[in-house]
């Protein structure tokens, strides 16, 4: 965003110094890239006179100038300096400019040096306006009257010296994009006052002859307000000097009367407006989507070929403008053009930037609209432009068409001054805050503020408050201490599944894993690979197609980052992250795990023979490590219902009932090979959010229980079928007597052909121990029988099987 000093005035009045405008507007979070002032420039070009032009004696179309100037300014003492000029327009008595010896002139690139022309000296320039790079015209020197101050800088006397400032507008504040939106920050600030704009409605001498329609499809959303009008009898010549000024300072070239106006009205007020040569049109005109293939010539002077879909302006005949990005050659005015229609609508931000960005057009409109511009000055804004065209090109107006309204952005939020201290630390009067969101344009009703139509940035009661803290100056913000707690225990920070993730990931340390932290994207095979890669969890923008959808478990990175440390010569590794899983895009749809595995061998290799291969009870005694860090009971049971990446034969799952706490086991051979790792896998996935809380909090150890009286021990064994699982007679056995029986463990497996030839085709023998822990009594034969009968009942029922003789 470019503008000038006096551009800026025109809203503001204000005394501020230029340097206290550039800070203000940085810190009001506008940041300014940079100032131009035309003083560094042309500061050194002065008013001069020349004395005597007379013919140069070796050079026909060079003459030799006595010039006198005064480098101390009006009223100091003259210096003749003697000049060689070529302009035809030199002769005696010009009042001109001139550039003394040592001037960058800014025209040509050149620093003047004294140098001698054809046997004549000459010690600077009278200068063109193209050497001050004022305009294109180079056809004689700058002359001027000659009641012109002799001595004063021409910038002063021209009026050019208007520094030209350029701000950064962050993308949420499309109100920047206008000179009088800065200015109602500035004023906010306290850096002046914003001058009132009065809007007059210019009625119409006739009725517009042009109708204009918007289709229904486009109504709802794309193009939902279009306004117009004729302005018949214009005159379309140069605009205005003032006017030409200020667009070449913020490096637009000057076209004509009726563009420039549309010009100026873009950057002035955020209101870009287009305007067509009635005379090049056919029919009325109509907002509608582009048929695939149709062409339009843009005043950029490139043909674009059109999309379906695309929004455009057309005629009766073919498309006329890219509607909100450029309009068409066919229709553009010229210094021809006596009747103009006056075009001044509202687009929907996505449809104008996405069609800009499919057809590679960056304009102003385009950059505003996509933004957003306010809706509610659409119809203003085309009264002001009317009534600037009346007045700098003459004519006369119809009456306005339009198709469609204004949308509709009321919208209102609490105001709690309290607020601005709870989330910004600042003390600030609530008269204060009240003022500065009254300057802002914010409509107060009580406790409830209404942003004004120009900020649609502005959507929640944070909002309000960033808005107050940032006209007081964040800058102002003083450090302050934490307030110290004078007594009692402080409430925990982290959370009761923040602390589980600590707990877990400091087991799995302790266990000896290195710890990964692998990306939650994935690509699609490993995910699939996994259970998941849905569209729900597809990524649309993904950075590689290695991380094109969302993890569904930890195991995919873990095992990629094993087959990468497998390719550089890392056999035997121990990998573990904590980190989230993902079953869909929703919130809600996340969960954390713990995960490890282990591949290879359980230590290095030694002559003592401990090494070994990991196997599944090495990925089981880890995942119970870390349930009993997580506080999960010991009384969670072991089944089969694992997922389809582990190998069905040799894994399991820990769960209470329903609830799966953790999966063990061996990596199905399938998922190996696709990750491309050497030799068999062991894992684990710990849920921690699975584990049930506890039910009371305690804030110290429970008692200590142990029983004096003599614990019993009995052995059984079971003849079973060879499919029944060990875990079944366990499980059984433990619910024989829940009070009295303590530990309940498998010591024995007698399988195979000779187990079968002494027990029977398709058998084998399982064996138990018991331990048998009193509490109250010692324990009689009568009893250790009663409680040896429940416990043969319970495993012969659970198993089909019999006691072995």
């Amino acid at each position: 965003m470019k503008f000038t000093l006096s551009w800026l005035k025109d809203h503001l009045e204000t005394t501020a110094s230029l340097d206290d405008i550039l800070y203000a507007l940085t810190d009001l979070g506008h940041e300014v890239e940079g100032v131009e002032n035309p003083a560094d420039t042309l500061g050194a070009f002065r008013i001069c006179r020349v004395i005597e032009a007379v013919q140069h004696p070796n050079a026909d179309r060079l003459r030799l100038c006595r010039v006198e100037t005064f480098p101390g300014g009006p009223g100091s003492a003259p210096e003749e300096v003697q000049v060689v000029c070529g302009a035809p327009n030199a002769r005696t008595g010009l009042v001109g400019v001139f550039a003394p010896v040592g001037t960058h002139v800014p025209g040509t690139g050149v620093d003047l040096k004294p140098g001698n022309i054809r046997g004549e000296d000459s010690n600077g320039m009278l200068c063109s306006e193209r050497e001050l790079m004022l305009s294109d015209d180079h056809d004689g020197i700058i002359d001027l009257p000659e009641d012109a101050p002799l001595g004063e800088r021409f910038i002063d006397y021209r009026g050019l010296n208007d520094p030209m400032i350029y701000v950064k507008i962050t993308p949420n504040r499309p109100d920047g994009l206008g000179v009088r939106g800065l200015a109602r920050d500035l004023a906010a600030r306290g850096l002046g006052t914003l001058k009132p704009m009065d809007v007059l409605e210019t009625k119409g001498d006739f009725p517009c002859p042009v109708t204009v329609t918007i289709d229904a499809d486009l109504k709802a959303k794309t193009a939902p307000h279009f306004t117009g009008r004729l302005i018949r009898g214009v005159k379309n010549g140069p605009s205005p000097a003032w006017l030409q000024a200020r667009l070449r300072a913020i490096g637009l070239r000057p076209i004509s009367a009726l563009v420039d106006i549309t010009n100026y009205f873009t950057v002035g007020l955020n209101r870009p407006l287009h305007v067509f040569d009635v005379a090049k049109l056919s029919g009325g005109l109509r907002i509608r989507a582009a048929a695939e293939g149709e062409t339009l010539l843009a005043l950029d002077g490139k043909t674009y070929t059109l999309s379906a879909g695309q929004m455009v302006i057309a005629d009766d005949n073919a498309p006329v403008s890219l509607a909100g990005i450029m309009g068409g050659e066919a229709s553009g005015c010229t210094e021809e053009t006596t009747d103009v229609f006056l075009e001044s609508a509202y687009w929907d931000p996505i449809t104008i930037a996405t069609t800009g960005r499919a057809l590679k057009i960056n304009s102003d409109a385009r950059y505003r609209f996509e933004r957003g511009v306010d809706p509610a000055f659409t119809l203003p804004g085309l009264h002001l432009a009317t009534q600037m065209v009346l007045d700098l090109c003459g004519g006369e107006v119809s009456t306005v068409v339009s198709d469609g309204a204004a949308i509709n952005t009321a919208r209102c939020y609490k105001f709690d001054p309290a607020r601005t201290a709870s989330l910004v630390g600042m003390e600030i009067a609530e008269s204060a805050q009240r003022q500065t969101l009254t300057a802002l344009g914010f409509t107060l009703n009580g406790n409830l503020a209404t942003p004004p139509t120009w900020r649609p940035d502005v959507q929640g009661e944070a909002d309000l408050v960033e808005e107050i803290a940032r006209v007081a100056s964040l800058s102002k913000l003083v450090g302050k201490p934490l307030p110290r707690i004078q007594a009692g225990i402080p409430a925990p920070i982290l959370t009761p599944e923040q602390i589980r993730e600590r707990s877990a990931r400091r087991t799995l340390a302790a266990l000896g894993y290195n710890e990964c932290v692998t990306y939650s994207f994935i690509d699609h095979t490993s995910a699939t690979l996994f259970g998941g890669g849905t569209d729900a969890v597809r990524v649309d923008n993904p950075i590689s197609s290695e991380m094109s959808h969302l993890r569904p478990d930890l195991l995919p990175g873990l095992l990629r980052a094993a087959a990468r440390n497998q390719a550089r010569g890392f056999m035997d590794m121990q990998l573990a992250e904590v980190g989230p899983a993902f079953s869909g895009g929703e919130p809600g749809e996340q969960h954390t795990q713990a995960a490890g595995i282990l591949v290879g061998h359980n230590a290095p290799r030694d002559p003592y023979g401990s090494r070994r291969p990991v196997d599944i009870y090495d990925a089981k005694a880890d995942a119970e490590a870390v349930l009993a860090a997580l506080g999960a009971p010991a009384r969670a049971q072991i089944n089969r219902k694992v997922p389809a990446w582990f190998h069905p034969g040799r894994a399991g799952t820990i769960a209470l009932g329903p609830n799966a706490l953790a999966t063990y086991g061996e990596v199905h051979p399938k998922i190996v090979t696709e990750m491309g790792i050497k030799g068999p896998v062991m894992a684990f996935t710990v849920y921690p959010a699975k584990v049930p809380q506890p039910k009371a909090k305690t804030t110290t150890r429970p008692a200590l229980t142990i029983s004096d009286l003599q614990a019993v021990e009995r052995d059984f064994a079971f003849v079973v079928d060879k499919g029944v699982e060990a875990l079944v007679a366990l499980n059984a056995a433990q619910g024989a007597d829940k009070a009295l029986i303590a530990e309940v463990r498998l010591f024995d497996q007698f399988t195979g052909e000779k187990a079968e030839s002494q027990m029977g085709e398709g058998k084998k023998s399982i064996a138990l121990t018991v331990r048998l822990q009193p509490t109250q009594t010692t324990l009689t034969d009568k009893d250790i029988e009663a409680v040896s009968a429940k416990i043969i009942d319970k495993v012969s029922k659970a198993t089909g099987g019999t006691l072995r003789g």
